[in-house]
């Protein structure tokens, strides 16, 4: 029986859940240690260190976040599938802020090939076929509303819209109506 009842699977869901409380840049391995009440040793037969631990947590919650979005996804087209998807991952943010974070880590190019993060741009370019663009513009397209709603969310969660009229919701609303209607107009 594995001490403390470690395995990989449950050291990579309590530093994802860490990562919701503290901050994913503050998840180690020693941090997971005290977590358990075991020496940071007890952890390297399940976790090779705190790079291996922070790429599962970040793998972890790209699968959150791509089943997700592929329920929201489901039989939707246009300004509903784009709507459902960017709040899917406003949500996810607001729910999860280390989790989200870890989203946004640095995977080695065999691990990010594997990753659900290809699930994530292969929904991307499956919600703006109902946008009928071609290429190049679907590329560009895909890199600019995956940085709309990463800026947006990151600019909510660090506060920058508490103190201001009008609320960030409605903001939220008026970028996803303005997205549409560049979409429609063929992104150019």
């Amino acid at each position: 029986m594995a001490r403390a009842g470690l395995t990989p699977d449950r050291l990579t869901l309590a530093g994802a859940d860490l990562a919701d409380e503290i901050g994913f840049d503050q998840v180690t391995a020693s941090a997971l240690a005290r977590q358990f009440g075991v020496q940071v040793a007890s952890l390297y037969s399940h976790v090779r260190n705190t790079h291996d631990l922070r790429t599962r947590i970040a793998l972890l919650a790209l699968t959150e976040l791509a089943d997700r979005a592929t329920e929201a996804l489901a039989g939707r087209s246009g300004k509903d599938a784009l709507i459902a998807f960017a709040g899917v991952y406003r949500d996810y943010a607001r729910a999860h802020p280390g989790r989200y974070t870890a989203t946004q880590f640095r995977l080695d190019p065999q691990t990010a090939a594997a990753s659900a993060g290809v699930r994530h741009a292969r929904m991307m370019r499956a919600l703006l076929r109902g946008y009928e663009l071609g290429e190049p513009d679907e590329t560009h397209a895909v890199r600019f509303l995956g940085s709309v709603f990463h800026g947006y969310v990151s600019l909510e969660a660090a506060g920058s819209f508490d103190h201001s009229d009008p609320g960030s919701a409605e903001t939220w609303a008026r970028i996803l109506d303005s997205l549409d209607t560049m979409l429609r107009k063929g992104f150019s």
